[in-house]
């Protein structure tokens, strides 16, 4: 039994056998939890046997049951009362311990909350403008390159959301509490947290100044406040968004709503739209659609769905590579492929969607009903980015597109959907980004150049039914940039990554998984010639 002290009153290890707990009492344990939901496959013994051993040693037990791959806040919040009640040491398990160690964490972030502005001073070694998973990721990486430096992440929002997760929300294969954090539990140990959103920049001065009047000095800054998603560009559109099947998974509210509305639609036209370049995950437009037709082709109403896609670009994808892998889906599902087709106004009372769709050198304006649309919204850069002294002709800050530096000033980076670098704006982007943005942020503190490049890679894993996913891996001008081991690709040996590669479809091979036993056997399929 492999036992991990995390402090004095928590352990953690992986599956416990009725064996172990006579000896956990011996070595002085006065309580177990099993964090192991009882459904969960494998042989294991179930809660209420454990319970019994326990019973049967002296120790208390508790169960706090969670899912892999789905802690939830409420999860942390039934482990920190466990803790609370039971007498330590305590002994927490599942089925290798990693979940157990998660939801100690958690129990242990909630109860050392993170030091604000008020309590400390307004001048930092790095400050990050943006506590989403761009500033967090690269807070957490510098922070454990130099534990030394002082760093302040500037964000006024209370709730962090993983925002790919919403359209598996949207196809159902997700909650919406799922996407959700607090943001105060995300915030590296050692940053300090200014709760308030960046208003202006003066890099001249090295200040950033905040919406509630503080000036924040800094001796390199990092931008990446994240994207702006203009809904009024669309006339009509705000004032119908979750009613008269109006949808987006583009918010995190809405997303439950595609859901409802995918699972009552019968029949009708069901609309998908597209807005032009620059918007943050590319793939997710399309991606909203598979996950309709794949829930309706399995409930056998989709020949009663006429299902458009309306693109405002003149391609399906822009990498062509994946183009034929999604054809076959879009013919699959008999969808109607509508390029160079802008949404510009929505009536959602009468259900009609116009758009301006560009025939040749004409550009029409053709109005469409619906019984359902879901709606990507067009994307800019935020305002006071847009505004200041950073920002680029397209309004993004000014970056090199290798080192992610600034082109005007060299003590400043951005990453994430704010910079202007030319590649997807993409979470993979982001975390591919981050240790560039870490190590030459690093090197700008010590008075050195930038020490590596960013190749532009993003991915777009597109479901395009239910349990397969056309995984595109792109880099910058479209080069392919796969970032999977050769063994893997080649299938030399089994790998245990089920959760990840399951019926994954890599151009121009695509991969069927079989599952048995323990062993994921991955076997490849010729899409085309090479």
């Amino acid at each position: 039994m492999e036992i991990t002290r995390l402090n004095k009153a928590v352990s953690v290890s992986p599956q416990l056998g009725l064996d172990d707990v006579a000896a956990l009492a011996k070595s002085g344990f006065r309580s177990i939890i099993c964090n192991r939901p009882d459904e969960e496959e494998g042989n294991h013994p179930r809660s209420a046997a454990v319970a019994a051993a326990a019973h049967n040693a002296g120790l208390q037990f508790a169960y706090v049951p969670a899912v892999a791959g789905a802690i939830t806040d409420r999860d942390g919040e039934k482990m920190a009362a466990a803790l609370a009640d039971l007498p330590a040491p305590t002994l927490a398990y599942c089925r290798s311990g990693a979940r157990s160690t998660k939801l100690a964490e958690m129990t242990r972030a909630a109860s050392s909350p993170t030091p604000s502005l008020a309590a400390g001073t307004s001048r930092f070694d790095v400050v990050i403008v943006g506590g989403g998973s761009a500033g967090i990721a690269t807070a957490a990486s510098m922070l454990k390159r130099n534990r030394k430096i002082s760093l302040a992440i500037i964000d006024p929002a209370d709730d962090h959301y993983y925002q790919p997760g919403w359209t598996m929300v949207g196809g159902g294969a997700f909650s919406a509490e799922f996407t959700h954090r607090r943001e105060r539990d995300l915030i590296p140990d050692r940053a300090q947290w200014v709760k308030s959103a960046a208003a202006s920049f003066d890099p001249d001065r090295n200040i950033v100044t905040t919406a509630d009047g503080k000036d924040i000095h800094y001796d390199v800054l990092i931008v990446c406040p994240g994207i702006k998603l203009d809904w009024a560009a669309i006339k009509g559109l705000p004032e119908t968004l979750g009613k008269n099947g109006v949808t987006s998974n583009y918010r995190f509210d809405l997303a439950p709503y595609t859901y409802r509305l995918v699972k009552s639609l019968t029949g009708g036209t069901a609309l998908f739209t597209q807005p032009p370049m620059p918007i943050k995950c590319a793939g997710a437009p399309q991606k909203a659609m598979y996950l309709s037709c794949s829930r309706w082709e399995r409930t056998g109403v989709l020949d009663n769905i006429d299902v458009q896609f309306h693109n405002a670009g003149a391609v399906l994808f822009g990498v062509k590579e994946y183009v034929p892998a999604l054809m076959e889906y879009v013919e699959r599902y008999n969808a109607h492929l509508k390029l160079e087709s802008r949404l510009v106004a929505v009536d959602g009372p009468g259900q009609i969607a116009t758009f301006e769709q560009k025939q040749g050198d004409v550009t029409e304006t053709v109005e469409v009903g619906f019984d359902m649309i879901h709606v990507v919204p067009p994307q800019t850069a935020p305002d006071f980015i847009r505004s200041s002294p950073l920002a680029a002709e397209s309004g993004f800050v000014d970056v090199d597109q290798a080192t992610l530096r600034h082109t005007r000033y060299a003590n400043i980076f951005a990453l994430g959907d704010a910079c202007s670098a030319p590649n997807a704006k993409t979470m993979a982007a982001v975390r591919k980004q981050a240790p560039v943005v870490a190590v030459n942020a690093l090197a700008a503190l010590d008075g050195k150049p930038p020490v590596a490049d960013y190749d532009g890679y993003g991915s777009c894993p597109l479901t395009v039914e239910r349990g397969k996913v056309v995984l595109a891996e792109f880099g910058y001008g479209g080069k392919l940039l796969p970032s999977f081991p050769n063994w893997l690709i080649d299938g030399t040996r089994p790998s245990r990554l089920s959760w990840l590669l399951k019926d994954t479809i890599l151009p121009p091979v695509y991969w069927h998984g079989m599952l048995k036993g323990r062993e994921w056997m991955v076997k490849p399929h010729r899409i085309g010639a090479e």
